[in-house]
């Protein structure tokens, strides 16, 4: 038996948490694609507690093309996990989507096969109706917007996890190092060659999303502490309004004072405006402190993710 050595064409990249049971179908549906040229699975379990990374091991020993598996020491989050599956890919291009077929590999080679005729580096997906919880299209919509401000994001395109990207524009990103990652954050950083698709959105199988609350409020705090200083300069802008109130207030009881004399009056606006002034002063700080910290554990080696095991199951021919 010979082991085929051959650089694909094509990466697929899934991050996997707690797949379970749906691991054998997502498998099976590559495995049934008619793809048209070589691939490959880069597969990264990301702190699974069900024992997907010993089946996904199993399932791949006879899959007839080159299956990479990576294990991390524990969940670090589907960027994390995405990124570091990028650094394993060897295709010239890589096709991104999650591990539970809500994005079926069909329209995945929409995406690339828009990708490959086009010039863009990167393709996003776009849905006409998404078939995820209203709890996280909110959240989806909020992130988008906010992108948009903080990051300049264009406003028809839309930020998703099921998207084509080349080579190149992956040897760039890979190299972000810091603890806390946002690839779509690297993305519109890295490149201005972006297009979008229209693709199907289906149901999901079984189980439900790996997206809790904390988790969102994390990917919320990168895309805002991490790739942009819009909150410093907006805290900024409060500080210069608040001193602006201040001084119109100072200059009304100046006035208040030498034409019509000290009042008693005024207990309930003074707490008020001591409230309003207080508020402002520990949200800048906090501001500041959120960037500080997140500096000094970057400075200090926080690791972005830790791999236990690699496995590669090559294609063996006789």
């Amino acid at each position: 038996m010979a082991l085929v050595d051959e650089t694909p064409e094509v990466s697929f990249v899934v991050p996997l948490h707690n797949t379970g049971e749906s691991l054998p179908r997502l498998l099976e549906a590559f495995r049934v694609a008619e793809i048209g040229c070589s691939w490959e699975l880069v597969l990264v379990d990301d702190g699974s507690v069900d024992g997907t990374f010993a089946r996904a091991s199993e399932l791949a020993r006879d899959y007839p093309v080159p299956v990479t598996l990576v294990e991390l020491v524990r969940n670090f989050g589907e960027h994390a996990a995405v990124l570091e599956a990028y650094r394993r890919a060897r295709g010239r291009f890589v096709v991104n989507l999650d591990d539970d077929l809500q994005n079926p590999v069909s329209e995945a080679l929409k995406l690339l096969k828009h990708l490959r005729e086009s010039n863009a580096e990167v393709v996003y997906s776009s849905y006409t109706d998404k078939k995820h919880s209203w709890p996280r299209n909110v959240a989806s919509w909020l992130a988008n917007r906010c992108a948009t401000f903080l990051l300049g994001k264009p406003r028809d395109l839309y930020l998703s996890s099921f998207r084509a990207l080349r080579r190149e524009l992956i040897g760039r990103i890979i190299t972000y190092r810091g603890p806390y990652p946002y690839i779509d954050g690297l993305i519109l950083g890295a490149t201005n060659r972006i297009a979008t698709l229209e693709v199907e959105h289906v149901e999901r199988a079984d189980g439900r999303s790996g997206y809790t609350p904390r988790k969102l409020i994390r990917l919320a705090l990168s895309l805002l502490f991490d790739f942009s200083v819009m909150p410093l300069r907006l805290a900024s802008v409060l500080g210069v309004v608040l001193c602006v109130v201040g001084a119109l207030i100072l200059v009304e009881v100046v006035i208040e004072t030498m034409f019509v004399g000290q009042r008693q009056l005024g207990w309930g606006s003074l707490m008020g405006a001591l409230a309003v002034f207080s508020g402002a002063q520990l949200l800048m700080l906090g501001i500041i402190g959120e960037y500080v910290g997140r500096a000094f554990l970057t400075v200090s080696g926080k690791p972005q993710s830790l791999v236990r095991t690699v496995i590669q199951h090559e294609t063996q021919t006789a």
